[in-house]
């Protein structure tokens, strides 16, 4: 209910408005029956905006933090994303990943629409990085198709640090669904995994137009980060 009223009454038209959002290949996502809708990551916007133009519900794997801040704006936080629909996923360590599709299967098997972003987290700098091959796993244990998708866009809209959003218009761009039923009984090969979710990603990349990088996002960041406190560091030093 709480759903609905968010996507046609309270942020859907707001989002409408601020974006003027242009959608292409709209007929490739499926009116009915499961699938996975993966696409590239690059705003906190991102996360209801595909909701806002997609005739369907769509549900989301959330990253857990979304759903356990402290005090009242937790709470709220959590209480906002659980009614649109989003499950949280616990993003450490390799238990957590299973959770992860262990969820996302049981959003597949009831017929409905699953979406992931393969990267695991959102691009820091505009570009596409590597997919994880959780993504992979659920197509081919719950034999459904993956719908490639490109926010375009949302990077310069709302870019990491910006609190609101800048409206401009933004582009949403579905491919082609992508089929696996060849590797079927294969979920647990990795070698397959590996090449199911770099052919996801190159769909992705095509719609997209971004800069690729074949390396994980969570990596890369991680590093740049320590870079700049070894910086920061430094300048210190030679400050004294």
């Amino acid at each position: 209910m709480f759903y609905q009223l968010l996507k046609y009454v309270l942020l859907g038209p707001l989002l409408r408005l601020l974006f003027r959002p242009r959608v292409e290949g709209l007929e490739h996502v499926p009116e009915e029956g499961a699938a996975i809708v993966a696409g590239n990551h690059l705003s906190f916007a991102d996360h209801f905006l595909m909701p806002a133009i997609l005739r369907r519900r769509i549900t989301f794997l959330a990253k857990a933090e979304y759903f356990t801040g402290p005090g009242l704006r937790g709470r709220l936080t959590a209480a906002f994303f659980r009614s649109a629909g989003q499950i949280p996923v616990d993003r450490s360590g390799r238990e957590a990943g299973q959770a992860a599709i262990r969820e996302g299967l049981g959003v597949l098997g009831r017929g409905e629409l699953l979406g992931i972003y393969p990267e695991g987290t959102r691009s820091h700098d505009g570009r596409l990085y590597k997919g994880k091959v959780g993504v992979a796993a659920m197509a081919l244990r719950a034999g459904v198709p993956v719908i490639p998708c490109a926010m375009i866009g949302t990077f310069e809209a709302q870019p990491p640090g910006q609190k609101f959003p800048s409206p401009r218009r933004i582009r949403i761009r579905f491919g082609e669904p992508l089929e696996f039923s060849r590797h079927a009984g294969l979920a647990d090969e990795k070698a397959v995994l590996r090449a199911v979710t770099d052919e996801i990603m190159t769909a992705v990349l095509a719609l997209s137009g971004q800069e690729y990088v074949d390396r994980y996002a969570a990596e890369v960041k991680a590093e740049e980060d320590q870079r700049r406190k070894e910086s920061r560091r430094a300048g210190g030093r030679r400050g004294n």
